[in-house]
């Protein structure tokens, strides 16, 4: 399994092997070792999936904050997403930067997003259930976002249908005033 490093180089997506034959197919997802060796020394304490019945639906930017920062690898069970990972750590180079990828289960890829990144995504097709691995169990007193739409981040979903949110998602605060808590 070799990453696709992307603009922003501790995001990493890669793609599983995939075993198929006239039953269907088998892949490893997730490996420690394999993970170790590719630079991701990251303990996974929970699995979370999730569905979007409509394309356009969008969640995010979200994160949690120190003592329960989140490092996750997400991948799609089913349909596509446009992935989006926002630098938060204050001493980066490329703090307030994004990199997306499309992630899908036609590619049968993975995204990896460490702690100090706000996430988020897009649907690109109705019916896309998403799996993803965190560090850290969620944790409400320690859950913040940023708006999708900020400007000072500029991020192009690439989007001209409706979107769908929630309303928390609708009602984060702009990264203008945003303190990071990650150094």
């Amino acid at each position: 399994m070799q990453p696709e490093i992307l603009a922003i180089p501790d995001v990493l997506v890669f793609a599983p092997r995939k075993f198929s034959d006239a039953r269907g197919f088998f892949s490893e997802t997730y490996n420690r070792d394999l993970f170790c060796s590719l630079g991701i020394r990251a303990e996974f304490v929970q699995d979370n999936h999730s569905r979007s019945e409509q394309a356009g639906t969008l969640r995010g930017l979200h994160f949690q904050t120190p003592p329960h920062a989140q490092a996750k690898i997400v991948r799609v069970l089913r349909g596509s997403i446009l992935d989006v990972a926002v630098d938060l750590r204050r001493s980066s180079p490329t703090y307030g930067k994004h990199v997306k990828a499309i992630i899908s289960v036609d590619e049968w890829n993975q995204i990896f997003i460490p702690e100090g990144f706000a996430h988020g995504f897009l649907t690109l097709e109705s019916g896309t259930e998403v799996a993803y691995k965190t560090t850290s169990p969620y944790a409400p007193n320690h859950d913040a976002g940023l708006p999708w739409d900020d400007p000072d981040l500029a991020i192009d979903w690439g989007w001209a249908g409706e979107l769908f949110l929630s309303d928390k998602d609708r009602a984060h605060k702009r990264f203008a005033s945003f303190e990071t808590p990650f150094s």
